[in-house]
């Protein structure tokens, strides 16, 4: 394991996530481009469907990291490794979450949101069209 991931231990994305909202700036609503009240109301819609068990081996990674990746992403279009400096969680499992996230927030927001889904099995290629 490396340092950058030994020192997750002590910052880690969460504790990113505790101080911008705790910052009255706008900075949390710079950082996931939306108002911490409403990161809130996704997060109890898609939760369950995105938490994962810790296991003997190493923790999960909580629901709220799993989001506030997903939607930096989507919003900034940084690149994997960029968000494994950010969020000290290895580009491989970054690549995993962000998939598994936006299929949960289809699922949760499909009566909110238009949106056809094409998958193609061949590649494991999830194709949305807005």
């Amino acid at each position: 394991m490396t340092q950058l991931y030994h020192s997750r231990l002590q910052y880690r994305g969460s504790n990113l996530l505790s101080d911008l909202k705790v910052n009255y700036m706008g900075q949390f609503q710079n950082f996931c481009r939306m108002s911490a009240e409403d990161f809130e109301l996704l997060l109890n819609k898609i939760g369950p469907k995105i938490s994962k068990q810790d296991t003997v081996f190493r923790p999960s990674i909580p629901t709220q990291e799993r989001l506030a990746i997903t939607l930096r992403f989507l919003a900034t279009g940084d690149s994997y490794t960029s968000l494994m400096y950010l969020f000290k969680i290895s580009k491989q499992l970054i690549s995993r979450i962000v998939p598994e996230v936006c299929v949960a927030l289809i699922e949760a927001l499909q009566e909110m949101i238009q949106v056809r889904i094409k998958y193609i099995h061949y590649f494991n290629i999830i194709v949305i069209y807005i």
